[in-house]
């Protein structure tokens, strides 16, 4: 190179790119310093100048920067192009301008050279650039020019001489100048502004600018322009893609409709390696030298001019979540990277496009409306009302779609027959939300903006299109978007590359990681995705079998401890078997099962003709069953009688259970290694309740053992999901083994919000800044957890030993598995498709502790 000009040598604001010039990302911009990276490996970078971002925004300001002293670093006659080089290139900044310096002299000369076309093509690009980025001409000032070649140039230097009333500049310094001007002020525009925001940028991002010397892709011999990258942006796999355009320049091959080339030879078409063999090894050489040393998948910008390559720009492979996996994983795997690294660099949240089935990116959308996307994955199907029409369609081997207002317990069987869910009402941790995720089902809740006519069986959007049962559509729970009709699908890609990763995670990680598993299938999920146990098995949803509540609802209708012990006494044996289950398909691992909590009226029909039909299985009269439904009403069930509170009133229910649980371990441990079962009581706020339970857990397991002449180890825990249990936990805690933090409910009551009914309003607030994330998603540090900190304190002050988890839907969300890690929580527990999440994030968090991170 040849020696810097001197203002450009002391002025690190602005620096010839060089092997040890002052340039960072962080100063300069991510181009800038790849370029920099670029000619560190002796690669054939064009000469180039990088303007700092302070040196930009003091142009904005209206400063002039030293522009002869830029323009001596680069020869008398060549042409310049402009970049923008912001700190991360996905912040994007304003359009390239290409071809700074042509003027009437220079055509001239270039047409000598090159001929008068290709020099005309070079004049005609830079003049239109110029009128619509710099002088601000609208496009359609050009519209009437038909020609091309000298004529169409002499046309288009009218045109803009008629627009601004003077003459294209023809100075190059001048040129320059004022594309510098405008790039800087456009960052600074509203528009651009929030653009970026949007992106992630923050408010105050810097820009930088490079000045590079243009080589022109046009002229005698091959030359042209196009981009090369060795892996696919879809898959991972290796595979030369990109595209090469004979006689063009910057990205013009990648535009839509060109007739570009292929790059390896191909039947469909021309391919670069057929028309310049050399230039196309050269590029494979450079392009895998950059991905050994820049230890990254890169796409290869570059020019030809008469056979020679020239490398413009190194930017990162644009990448599917599938994609970005296989890249890093290979990366790891040829010694480029560390596998820790490879972890590092995988965004736990991207996992779920890879667990289960998504809307292919390039498929056309028809959006009805868009709720909150509170399961991810996407599914097609029928519409249908309700649980039994769903199960009637799954029975027919119709995929079907569930749409209710709002789910309960009722609606277990029919979200088990449908392959998504949508529903009116809810959020992040709503009763559909949770089973959604639990069962990997794609579930929208909160599309307010759609009315619910379930009644009349039809859905109304908000363009006024109306959908019945049997309509199509398609539930895109990643995105939280409905869509109309059948779009085309990816499918899940669970393969060995996704095993190595999880592998490479399971190492580092300090955290164990369980499922939140409620049925033999979630069970078997939880083993797929090798959770380290199950974490709460909420019994409730095992009594919602047709043939299982009517055997609950005769017991509600009970009036005495024995007539509801007896009635209960037909429910053991299905408890028991599936306890086995869950036991067996374990092997071993630690399963805790949370005791009976729902409030008993959500057992009942609320409709009258469910009552009807009760009171004529019950061969009661209906006035009877009306009756007990509205004894048994709540004016706040979720605060009611439910959880322990009902343990105590009505202690069948959890003896039932206790001896189901006990049986079980001993049936289960038969031929294995004894099974220890953690038994767990919901929605404690006081040592007396734990005290009473355990007293009557204690004498059922005593019993057992005495009928079956053999003992057996089991563990009484408390799932802390009140303020107060928080609290008193150090008097607590001696009672139980473990705490696991039910951070669900321990939310809603902490802030007093509804977590079905939060999602109406709750975009607004985060919007507005009252929230920074919604509380039932991101676990809230500051107010719940702070909770947490003084519970695990208190409960360990008392009982060292005691095993502290988090069990609520938190435990699936990256961001909160760190409060717990720094808190010194044994485990997290989530939905079973979110373990592979919960186990990337907390590797990723144990790495990052380890480098002070």
């Amino acid at each position: 190179m040849k020696p810097k000009g001197a203002a450009v040598q002391n002025n690190p604001h602005t620096t010839l790119i060089t092997p040890d010039a002052p340039v960072a990302a962080d100063t300069h911009g991510g181009r800038a310093k790849c370029l920099q990276r670029l000619v560190r490996l002796d690669l054939p970078v064009p000469r180039t100048v990088a303007l700092s971002f302070e040196q930009v925004r003091r142009i904005a300001d209206g400063d002039i920067p030293a522009i002869e002293a830029i323009l001596e670093e680069f020869d008398a006659s060549a042409l310049l192009c402009v970049r923008p080089s912001s700190e991360d290139p996905d912040w994007g900044g304003p359009g390239a301008v290409l071809n700074i310096g042509m003027n009437d002299a220079r055509f001239v000369e270039l047409s000598d050279k090159m001929g008068p076309e290709a020099a005309a093509a070079l004049y005609l690009r830079f003049v239109q650039s110029y009128a619509i980025h710099v002088a601000r001409l609208d496009a359609d000032v050009f519209d009437d020019i038909e020609a091309d070649g000298r004529e169409g140039l002499r046309q288009t230097l009218r045109a803009y001489e008629d627009e601004t009333d003077e003459a294209f500049p023809q100075d190059r310094g001048e040129q320059l100048l004022a594309v510098l001007r405008s790039m800087a002020r456009a960052w600074d525009g509203t528009s651009a502004r929030l653009l970026r925001q949007a992106k992630g940028a923050p408010a105050d991002a810097g820009l930088g600018l490079v000045i590079q010397e243009m080589i022109p892709g046009v002229g005698q011999g091959e030359c042209g322009s196009g981009v090369l990258q060795l892996v696919d942006s879809s898959t991972g796999m290796p595979q030369i893609t990109g595209r090469y355009l004979s006689q063009s320049q910057g990205r013009d091959a990648l535009g839509e409709g060109v007739a570009a080339f292929y790059l390896e030879k191909d039947p469909r078409g021309q391919a670069l390696e057929d028309v310049a063999p050399q230039a196309f090894a050269d590029l494979k050489t450079h392009a895998a030298l950059m991905r050994r040393k820049l230890r990254e998948e890169m796409q290869v910008e570059f020019v030809i001019e008469n056979g020679k390559v020239h490398i413009l720009d190194g930017v990162r492979v644009q990448r599917s979540a599938r994609a970005a996996m296989r890249i890093a994983v290979r990366l790891a795997e040829d010694g480029i990277i560390t596998p820790q690294e490879a972890v590092m660099r995988i965004d736990p949240h991207s996992l779920n496009e890879l667990l289960h089935r998504q809307v292919h990116p390039e498929a056309k959308r028809d959006v009805l409306t868009t709720g909150i996307g509170a399961s991810p994955g996407a599914a097609t199907g029928r519409i249908v009302f309700t649980s039994a029409e769903a199960q009637a369609s799954a029975a027919r081997g119709e995929p079907c779609i569930l749409v209710r207002r709002e789910t309960s317990p009722e609606d277990v069987r029919g979200m088990h027959a449908a392959v998504a869910v949508l529903t009116e009402k809810g959020g992040m941790t709503s009763h559909a939300a949770v089973i959604g995720r639990g069962l990997g089902l794609p579930c929208i809740v909160g599309a307010s903006e759609m009315r619910f006519q379930t009644k009349k069986k039809q859905l109304t959007v908000p363009d006024g299109r109306v959908f019945t049962t049997g309509d199509i559509l398609t539930i895109d729970g990643s995105s939280g978007q409905v869509l109309a009709g059948e779009p085309a699908m990816l499918e899940a890609a669970l393969d060995d590359c996704f095993q190595t990763l999880m592998s490479w995670a399971d190492a580092e990680r300090d955290i164990s990681i369980r499922a939140n598993a409620d049925t033999p299938a979630d069970a078997q999920a939880a083993r797929n995705f090798q959770a380290q146990g199950i974490g709460l098995c909420r019994t409730e949803h095992m009594f919602f079998d047709p043939g299982r509540l009517i055997v609950m609802r005769e017991m509600i209708f009970a009036q005495t401890s024995s007539g509801r012990a007896a009635v209960l006494e037909r429910l053991l044996p299905m408890q028991r078997d599936d306890f086995v289950q869950l036991f067996r398909i374990m092997e071993g691992q630690p399963v805790c099962i949370r005791l009976f909590d729902p409030p008993l009226h959500e057992f009942l029909p609320t409709t009258r003709s469910g009552q009807r039909e009760l009171a004529e299985a019950l061969d009661l009269p209906v006035s009877d069953v009306e009756r007990r439904v509205d004894e048994m009403s709540e004016y706040n069930p979720m605060l009611g009688l439910r959880g322990v509170r009902l343990g105590i009133t009505v202690p069948e229910i959890y003896d039932m259970q206790a001896r189901a649980i006990f049986e079980a371990t001993l049936e289960a441990s038969k031929n294995g290694a004894p099974v220890v079962p953690e038994v767990m009581i919901p929605l404690v706020s006081a040592k007396r309740e734990v005290e009473l339970i355990k007293a009557r857990v204690d004498t059922v397991a005593a019993a057992v053992a005495a009928e079956r002449g053999q003992e057996f180890e089991y563990r009484l825990g408390v799932m802390v999901e009140t303020p107060r249990a928080c609290l008193r936990a150090e008097e607590i805690a001696p009672h139980a083994s473990f705490l696991s933090f039910g951070t669900n409910d321990l939310t809603q009551m902490t802030y007093g919000l509804s977590r079905d009914d939060a999602g109406r309003f709750m975009s607004a607030y985060v919007r507005q800044g009252v929230f920074t994330e919604d509380p039932f998603h991101v676990l809230d540090a500051d107010g719940v957890g702070e909770l947490l900190k003084l519970g695990s304190e208190r409960g360990r002050t008392a009982r060292p030993d005691v095993t502290l988890s988090v069990c609520g839907e938190h435990g699936g969300n990256p961001e909160s598995i760190a409060l717990c890690r720094d808190l010194g929580f044994d485990y997290v527990s989530c939905s079973p498709f979110r373990v592979p999440v919960a186990r990337l994030a907390a590797a990723q968090w144990a790495i990052s502790s380890k480098l002070g991170g």
